[in-house]
């Protein structure tokens, strides 16, 4: 299993580096915006464009910049965006938006999720399954920004019940009431495809698992029903559902770039979106290496659990 860690970790890197490169190489290819002279952040953001070497060869330029990442963890400053501003702060200060409001959707879709997978998974061939079942594949198929348009139609517009868009902090914290209650269309927009996801995933693990060997042998020695689901199928799903988990909470952190540009989230979804628009190429870099690194590490951690939870799983063996 170490080694096994050690090759994946090995793999992580390198591949983060091709993309980091092409990336790069791809973004710097676009002309710099234009700097307006009068302004005074101007100077230092031509002396940065000259000390990250912006008309030397591509590979060279590549080079300045992971040095000054590894040796001085400087993503340079914003050339448009935030002029003048340092990338890695405003990184910094955009990323709590976005950590919440996907905590949030974790939160509340793994419990539903779950819990309507073993009620489809209990209740098989009937009604309830077949609704619940029709009801999961229609939701999947739906984009998340559907979600947010008829949460925003529905819940703002016409019932009034919750604003179009998420308040400004202004010195307030995350757990404000009403900067929570402003949370909740994001968060309610991001849930809907996980629950969905979790149904699925709970369903077709349980019902495989009701219908093993082992689970009639359990009923055989005086188990009911649930004492032998709750001991016994659900420690078996758990070797699936864990790392969905890990899996879901990365495919939430993706997909919330469009929601947050929707309902104005403070977070870092929009300032990716934002730094594509507008060319701010430390931006659009730093963020890029975040979500790749973020992805290819949670895809290791998914791996990895597998032996964990289930001692008859062996990552890397040879047998």
């Amino acid at each position: 299993m170490f080694k096994y860690t050690l090759q994946r970790l090995a793999l992580m890197m390198m591949t983060l580096l091709i993309i980091t490169c092409m990336c790069f190489v791809l973004v710097r290819m676009l002309p710099p915006v234009e700097l307006p002279p009068e302004d005074p952040h101007t100077p230092v953001v031509l002396a940065q464009r000259e000390a990250f070497g912006y008309n030397k060869p591509y590979l060279v330029q590549f080079g300045i910049f992971l040095k000054n990442i590894f040796t001085k963890f400087d993503w340079g400053i914003s050339d448009k965006l935030y002029f003048g501003q340092d990338v890695a702060k405003m990184f910094v200060s955009k990323l709590p938006a976005t950590m919440i409001i996907n905590l949030y959707s974790i939160i509340l879709s793994i419990p539903i999720g779950i819990i309507l997978g073993i009620v489809a998974a209990l209740k098989k061939n009937t009604w309830i399954d077949h609704s619940i079942s029709t009801l999961t594949m229609v939701v999947i198929s739906v984009p998340s920004f559907v979600y947010a348009f008829l949460i925003q139609y529905i819940l703002s517009f016409k019932l009034g019940w919750l604003p179009f868009l998420m308040e400004p902090l202004k010195g307030r914290s995350y757990l404000d009431w009403s900067v929570f209650v402003s949370m909740l269309p994001p968060v309610l927009s991001l849930s809907f495809g996980t629950i969905a996801g979790f149904t699925r995933t709970t369903r077709a693990e349980l019902t495989e698992v009701l219908t093993s060997e082992f689970m009639l042998l359990a009923r055989t020695k005086g188990l009911t029903r649930s004492q032998a689901t709750v001991r016994h199928a659900m420690k078996n799903c758990m070797v699936v559902i864990l790392p969905a988990i890990f899996s879901n909470f990365i495919g939430i952190m993706s997909g919330s770039l469009v929601i947050e540009k929707i309902f104005s989230v403070p977070g870092v979804g929009g300032l990716y979106l934002n730094s594509i628009n507008g060319r701010d190429y430390n931006i659009f870099m730093m963020l890029t290496v975040f979500y790749t690194a973020v992805g290819l590490l949670a895809s290791i951690v998914v791996d990895i659990s597998y032996g964990f939870i289930d001692p008859r799983i062996r990552m890397g063996s040879k047998k």
